[in-house]
């Protein structure tokens, strides 16, 4: 897979979660996520479109961004784990979540790797 296409295909996981993000207000029954959690996500969600939107535009710093609020926004999702409580399908959902978040940003990165001797 090319650089550009594992960049675009990161880009566009990161994309869909930050939509699923802004989404999560209307999705939540204000339990499982709590609602303060899911506006949080949703403010996130929304940064996170911007910075793709800046990344596209050719930002480093958009990029840093991107990575840093995503992240944050999947660490989000770990308390499921060990709230009490929480539906079997929350957990799932959480997991899916997070690991999504791992492979969209080891894309974006494995992205912006330089094979050696190319230099």
């Amino acid at each position: 897979m090319s650089q550009s296409r594992m960049l675009g295909a990161g880009l566009v996981i990161l994309g869909l979660l930050s939509v699923g993000d802004l989404l999560g207000p209307f999705l939540t029954d204000g339990e499982h996520s709590p609602m303060f959690i899911a506006l949080i996500g949703a403010a996130l969600g929304l940064v996170s479109l911007a910075a793709i939107y800046g990344v596209r535009r050719g930002s480093k710093a958009s990029l840093t961004g991107l990575l840093v609020v995503r992240v944050l926004s999947a660490l989000a999702a770990a308390p499921a784990f060990s709230e009490p409580g929480v539906p079997p399908a929350a957990k799932t959902v959480a997991g899916v979540y997070i690991a999504l978040t791992i492979v969209g940003v080891v894309l974006v990165l494995s992205s912006r790797r330089v094979p050696a001797g190319v230099r």
